[in-house]
């Protein structure tokens, strides 16, 4: 049988989409669930978690625990195994996690099924969206991307309606089928991710070029032999070899050392796509996902069934307004997307904080209506954070790192979302509890200081390939990247497109002499540079 079953260029990216999109529908499945689930008293009977605000924060928590350390395991073994395998791998984990959930009637048991859970989704979130860039084409990469940080939408809009359809059941079903149905999920990851092609960048870096060549064409939908397969190989061989030249150890890098000429600004890379992780979490998206139904009844006021109503329909608004972000990713721009879409949500969160203070003040005359008058900006900040916040975090740290860091920055990255979003789980019930309107200050701050952030540290990744990324940090040695056109330009720059018509010519200005002698020695990967050499007849 032919491989992938004789699918080639879109159909088989639409596949790898499919398996990656399934992955992450899934971590927003499970974020959006447990915050309906926390809230239906049979749970909390079942656990005697009654009146123990704590402690519900606690076992709420630690999956986000479980998503940190799976994160970091897969900064050790992503490169190692490969992107398939690790996903299923994640996969795997999950499975054991996801049915400890079902099953539980204790805390403790709970608990473990959670980290565990984490564990497995920590390494899939890592690995995911670096397999979806590292197989699609630069046009499509961030749409693709985004796409899938939709479905993740997707997964917490139908957590959302899953909980408040069964909080009108009673018993053990109530919560139990919602947890179960995650396994939906886990079966297509089985049944798609084997078959589908490994990362051509992966398997160059792992000198098997012929592999790599092939599954370059076959996503691209050409022959092996076509000129635009060559030169693709030609930039990829390029960059990893560069990467084996100038690349930076884990042991330079904690000892503070970055290489000769600033190695290929390893460091800076990582802290840029980590940064965007970080003021995800920071910008206060899991005060409302993870606990909407509480702030509903807590700062608002609601009823239950009416906070999970809402909440279930803000999720549906969630999803249609991000689906603005699929067309204008690569037309906008990561950069702009970022901070008009934090100027927004610090606006929404500066008005929450200002109509639930005067629905807490004592004798004031309007307390419900300004109540009521706050859901619309919770309902606002997710029209904001759908379009710029939910999507570019994702896909920033597999577009800024090098090769051979893409998988450990990824990770790293989603490393870095996981502590805080686990730091802000944590913290959110107790904060609405001890703090009530002063809570919400805190997160219109952060959103406010991501603006000027963004702008002053954060190049522009759209419309370029991964390897001019890389060009980007050879050439560019400051941090302050405002003040380069090029770097923050929406559009690929056009000296990109002359560099490339310059392969192996000589003509890639920029280059030293004798990266321009590799280059045309290794015209045909037939140079002395150890991955560029290619053993057709050992294949």
């Amino acid at each position: 049988m032919a491989p992938y079953f004789g699918m080639t260029g879109g159909w088989l990216t639409f596949w790898v989409t499919v398996a990656c999109a399934t992955d992450m529908t899934l971590f927003g499945y499970d974020q959006g669930v447990f915050g309906g689930v926390i809230v239906t008293p049979d749970f909390l009977d079942t656990l005697n978690l009654n009146n123990n605000t704590g402690l519900v924060g606690t076992v709420t928590a630690v999956y986000d625990l479980g998503c940190f350390a799976g994160a970091i395991l897969a900064v050790i073994i992503g490169d190692i195994l490969g992107r398939k395998k690790s996903i299923l791998l994640g996969t795997s984990i999950m499975t054991v996690g996801a049915f400890m959930q079902i099953f539980a009637f204790s805390v403790p048991v709970m608990i473990a099924g959670r980290i565990i859970a984490g564990i497995g989704n920590g390494i899939n979130t890592s690995t995911a969206p670096v397999w979806q860039s590292e197989t699609s084409k630069a046009s499509w990469r961030g749409k693709l991307v985004v796409i899938e940080m939709i479905l993740n939408i997707a997964g917490f809009s139908l957590s959302n309606w899953m909980t408040y359809g069964f909080s009108y059941v009673s018993g053990p079903i109530s919560w139990r089928f919602p947890l179960a149905f995650q396994l939906i999920f886990i079966v297509i990851l089985f049944a798609t991710v084997p078959w589908l092609p490994e990362s051509p960048r992966w398997l160059a870096a792992k000198d098997r070029i012929p592999e790599a060549r092939q599954i370059l064409a076959d996503v691209e939908g050409l022959p092996v032999s076509d000129q635009r397969i060559e030169n693709d190989m030609k930039d990829i061989c390029f960059a990893v070899q560069y990467e084996r030249d100038h690349g930076v150890s884990w042991g330079d890098l904690l000892r503070g050392r970055t290489g000769d000429q600033a190695g290929t600004s390893t460091i800076r890379r990582l802290l840029l796509g980590m940064g965007t992780q970080i003021m995800q979490q920071l910008s206060g998206i899991n005060v409302t996902s993870y606990y909407l139904p509480t702030v509903l009844i807590s700062s608002v006021g609601l009823s239950n069934s009416l906070a999970r109503l809402l909440a279930a329909c803000n999720s549906v608004s969630y999803l249609f307004f991000s689906l603005i972000a699929i067309p204008n990713v690569e037309k906008w721009g990561r950069r702009n997307l970022m901070m008009y879409a934090a100027a927004g949500q610090a606006f929404c969160y500066l008005f929450i904080t200002v109509l639930i203070r005067y629905s807490e003040l004592p004798g004031y005359a309007y307390q419900k209506e300004v109540a009521s008058a706050s859901v619309a900006f919770f309902f606002l900040y997710y029209v904001f954070f759908g379009i710029g916040w939910q999507g570019v975090p994702w896909l920033y740290p597999t577009e800024i790192n090098s090769l051979s860091m893409r998988t450990k920055g990824a990770a790293l990255g989603t490393a870095s979302n996981w502590i805080f979003n686990f730091m802000v789980v944590e913290i959110t019930p107790i904060g609405i509890e001890s703090l009530t309107w002063k809570f919400y200050i805190i997160w219109t701050v952060f959103n406010a200081l991501f603006v000027p952030i963004v702008y002053l540290f954060y190049p522009e990744t759209s419309d370029r390939t991964l390897e001019d990324i890389d060009r980007l940090f050879r050439e560019n040695g400051s941090i302050f990247i405002y003040k380069d056109k090029d770097a923050i330009a929406a559009k690929r720059p056009e000296r990109y497109f002359e560099m490339e018509e310059g392969w192996g010519t000589g003509r890639e200005s920029g280059d030293s002499d004798a990266l321009r002698l590799k280059k045309t020695k290794d015209e045909d990967f037939g140079g002395n540079s150890g991955v560029m050499v290619d053993h057709e007849e050992g294949n």
